[in-house]
């Protein structure tokens, strides 16, 4: 399972015949789509919209042949691949990254609240009455945003997903009264995530959150990378990142203050850490927002 094939956002631009834009989506709109047969896991979530025609869809050890109108929703653990049903199939995908989604909202498990990103009984979503329209329009609002450019893209694709999300989950809560019943996750990765939303501030180490849940870090990391994709101290690297940058985009803070406010030793060693995750230092990120 550790050897199964990870698709980055590249992969899945070469396998649409898309152009790459190097950011943390990509929109792939209606056209002649691929069939990977093959099982994998991506980097990314996903939400599909089929709009005309069908395909099968194979998730774990389950298969669905899903017909337009339908969306389907795939969170990057979600094992998956798609055999052919029919000539005709016209879908629109956004794939996006939780980084992206999430850069300037506070809440790293945002995403980890819907059931429907990772239960395999509830990923396809037929389509109808005003949900439909509802959707429909949405797509069509990313795909005019995508090929317009201009300013403020970034930010209106995130506001478009955030819109598909709460959606989704109305429909959900209208149609399947049950769903927000069902386990979200396993304990363990609930332990975690309830640990780590009260320490990352403070508490980096990995050591700290395993001798708090009774586990050698090694185990830990193996056991939480098992159910979301990502191991333990990715987990804890993005909760501290995803706070930093919110902290940035706050003028009246200097780099020195947020620095200290995340508990590291020296600012530099807060510079280090920042590049390491973004590729850019705090200062170069915040110019962004000048």
């Amino acid at each position: 399972m550790d050897n199964m094939k990870t698709f980055s956002l590249s992969r899945h631009s070469r396998l649409f015949s898309v152009p790459d834009n190097n950011r943390e989506y990509l929109f792939v709109g209606s056209g002649d789509h691929p069939y990977h047969e093959e099982p994998y896991r991506a980097e990314s979530y996903a939400i599909a919209y089929i709009k005309e025609g069908g395909v099968r869809l194979n998730v774990g050890l389950s298969s669905w042949d899903v017909d337009a109108p339908a969306i389907i929703t795939l969170g990057p653990s979600v094992i998956r691949y798609f055999s052919k049903r029919s000539d005709l199939l016209k879908m629109d995908v956004i794939f996006f990254k939780d980084s992206f989604l999430l850069e300037r909202y506070a809440d790293l498990f945002f995403l980890f609240k819907y059931n429907f990103f990772e239960n395999s009984d509830l990923i396809v979503l037929p389509l109808k009455d005003a949900h439909f329209i509802k959707i429909n329009k949405i797509y069509e609002l990313i795909q005019l945003t995508q090929h317009s450019g201009g300013f403020h893209q970034e930010e209106l694709i995130r506001s478009y997903i955030f819109a598909l999300v709460y959606e989704i989950d109305a429909y959900y809560r209208q149609h399947i009264p049950d769903t927000s019943s069902a386990p979200k996750d396993n304990l363990l990765f609930k332990k975690f995530r309830h640990l780590l939303a009260k320490n990352y501030m403070h508490e980096r180490k990995l050591d700290f959150y395993a001798n708090q849940l009774f586990l050698l870090p090694k185990s830990l990391s193996a056991a939480i990378k098992k159910q979301t994709g990502k191991s333990a101290g990715k987990w804890i690297d993005e909760a501290v990142m995803l706070e930093a940058k919110v902290l940035l985009q706050n003028k009246t803070l200097t780099v020195s203050q947020i620095s200290s406010m995340l508990n590291f030793s020296e600012q530099s060693v807060f510079g280090k850490f920042f590049r390491a995750n973004s590729g850019m230092s705090p200062v170069e990120y915040r110019k962004q927002f000048s």
